[in-house]
């Protein structure tokens, strides 16, 4: 008799539920709700990153309210990691390594706050339309399809919750179609009140540890010193910063160059003269690139094909005066 009534129950709630709201026509529109849910909901859950034969799960919790954004981030798999961010500061906290790591948020955030805010003129390099809705850790969500209208850059499938707008899975597509990097919400909380604890670091730290902070400075554009002499076509550069690479050799300069969805990143260091494996290879989903420029390092990286990472690490040149 329990068990009958506790049926009845959850198909009452499930019938008194509130409707799903309107949903966009225009896939623009849908990308724009899956930026801004990312960033302005509370949600929880678990979710499962795909990179070839690997896979790693995750937790996350986030948070926004009048003192700002907060999230952490667990890795469920393999040595214990964690990443916690509040507002303007992100900790990474790695044991193995008796390690933290603080930096500031970049231009790529973790999923599922992918999406940039700001789309510019996302559709000059991919054709966007509205796939199928289907089912996502038990929700319905919209699929958007982004193909690429060149070679340079991957292909993207994003599903977003029909009621939210919370990207619930994002899938990275080659040419061949075939997936680079999934993530993929196995269970999601959206909404609701989250409890201070899910913020609060699990990983005890003593001593020993050792503190690293990556906070660079920014750097105007055309101060950067830096040039590229031949443009790679949908790309522009985005951010300039100066890191500190610490142990007393001196300082990085980042810049990032992006279409509004892809990143490259070029990294510009001191070369000491310690063995590199230069040229291309691959580290998961990352495709890195790198190459001696006189007395400097030089290296390109990010999730994009080769002949782009490798393309726009070519084109990096001192500017001369």
């Amino acid at each position: 008799m329990r068990r009958v009534s506790a049926v009845l129950a959850v198909c009452a709630a499930l019938m008194q539920a509130p409707a799903i709201a309107e949903s966009p026509a225009d896939p623009l529109s849908w990308l724009g709700r899956m930026a801004t849910a990312g960033q302005r909901l509370n949600y929880s859950g678990t979710f499962i990153y795909q990179s070839g034969k690997n896979f790693e799960t995750s937790r996350i919790a986030h948070m926004s309210d009048a003192n700002g954004e907060h999230e952490r981030l667990e890795v469920l798999d393999g040595s214990p990691r964690e990443v916690i961010r509040s507002n303007s500061e992100v900790r990474c906290v790695l044991p193995d390594q008796k390690t933290v790591i603080v930096d500031r948020p970049g231009t790529r955030r973790a999923f599922p706050s992918r999406l940039p805010v700001a789309f510019g003129g996302l559709a000059e390099n991919y054709r966007i339309r509205k796939g199928n809705v289907g089912r996502v850790a038990g929700l319905d969500a919209q699929q958007i399809i982004l193909e690429p209208k060149d070679d340079l850059r991957f292909g993207y499938q994003l599903w977003a919750e029909l009621q939210s707008g919370l990207l619930l899975k994002a899938r990275t597509v080659d040419d061949r179609g075939e997936i680079v990097e999934q993530f993929t919400f196995s269970d999601v909380r959206i909404g609701g009140e989250i409890g201070s604890d899910a913020f609060r670091p699990r990983i005890t730290k003593s001593s020993d540890w050792r503190i690293v902070h990556a906070n660079g400075v920014e750097v105007r554009k055309e101060e950067s010193g830096w040039v590229l002499n031949a443009p790679l076509a949908g790309f522009s550069l985005v951010s300039v910063m100066r890191r500190p690479l610490g142990r007393d050799r001196g300082e990085a300069l980042h810049m990032v160059y992006s279409d509004g969805l892809a990143s490259i990143s070029v990294f510009i260091e001191p070369n000491d003269g310690a063995r590199v494996e230069l040229g291309p290879f691959a580290s998961g989903a990352i495709n890195i690139y790198k190459r001696v420029v006189g007395p400097h390092l030089v290296t390109a990286l990010g999730e994009a094909p080769l002949r782009s990472v490798q393309r726009l690490g070519d084109a990096i040149e001192p500017v001369t005066r």
